[in-house]
Parts: structure tokens; sequence; C-alpha cells
């Protein structure tokens, strides 16, 4: 009987260490990853990756830094999106996921589009462009001025390594 329980103890502690430490990867609101991807030309697997990282599907997340929903949008930027797509402003609707998912794909597609490298335009949807733009004009970090080959900000680079890693499991729920 001992070691009935013995046996069950360690069935409950594994099971609970895979429940804390393996990755629940949760796919929300598809019909507007791909709707928006398709619209800005954008990898809808990099867009449910990018979504992940940043908030992990949560529509309410909210930064210390002041970006808001699915994407972590800051409200800054979302006022010149909407500008540039002629919509009205509303920051209470950074927390739609259908407004934040379409704002976050049409500035990542701006991103890419800018530094023709998605790892680049990742690192400055992290830092920001203007950071990204400094790495790449430092010999330390760009040899060509459009891709890094080392990202100096430890945040950025785990954010990178995050979305490849998660992003090796979107790609089989599309």
């Amino acid at each position: 009987m001992k070691k009935y329980y013995i046996i069950v103890g360690l069935l409950v502690i594994v099971l609970v260490m895979v429940i804390i430490f393996y990755p629940s990867y949760p796919l929300k609101y598809k019909e507007y990853i791909i709707k928006y991807s398709e619209e800005y030309n954008i990898d809808k697997v990099l867009v449910a990756s990018v979504i992940y990282a940043e908030s992990k599907f949560d529509a309410d997340a909210q930064s210390n830094k002041g970006a808001v929903g699915l994407m972590q949008i800051m409200p800054t930027t979302a006022q010149e999106i909407a500008n540039n797509l002629k919509e009205d402003y509303n920051k209470d609707k950074l927390f739609e996921p259908e407004t934040n998912i379409k704002y976050g794909c049409y500035y990542l597609g701006k991103l890419i589009n800018r530094f023709e490298n998605t790892d680049t335009a990742l690192c400055s949807y992290n830092a920001g462009m203007g950071v990204v733009n400094k790495w790449l004009q430092d010999e330390r970090y760009s040899t060509d001025g459009k891709s890094l080959q080392i990202i100096p900000y430890e945040e950025t680079k785990n954010y990178v390594d995050k979305i490849k890693n998660s992003y090796k499991y979107y790609e089989n729920k599309f």
C-alpha cells in the first residue's frame, strides 16, 4: 500500500511539473489573424506568435510602459495608424481584438517592409524603430545595415527567440 501512495505521489508531482513548465499555446481570434495578415500581406503564423509573445492572447493586457491589448500597441502608435487608415482614434478600441489585430498587423507589416528582414522588424516592434536604426548603424551589431548579427538588448533577444519558438507550434494550427 505504501508503494501505491509513493507512485501516486510521484505521478502527481510529474503532472504538476508538466503543467507549470510546459508552455501553453492558446489560439484565439484566428479569423481576425487570417483576415488582417492577408490584408497587410504578412505571415499569419508570425502574427499569432507575436500575439502570444506580447499578451498570451489576453485582450485586456496592459504593459507598465502603456502598451495595450493583444499585440501590445502603444496608444501614440495606434493614433498614427488610425490616421494612416483614415479612421477615428479611440484608445478603448485597442482592447477590441479585431481593432488591435488590425492595427498590429498594419504596424508589423510596415516594419517588415521598412527593414526587409523579419527578425529586424521584430526587434523594432519590441525595442522601437529608433533604437533598431541605431543598432543597424553600429558595426558591432550589424555588418550590412539591414540585419542584426547581435541583438544588444537581452529582453529583445529573448522576445525574438520566444516568437521563433512559438512559431513552430502555431505553424501547424493554420
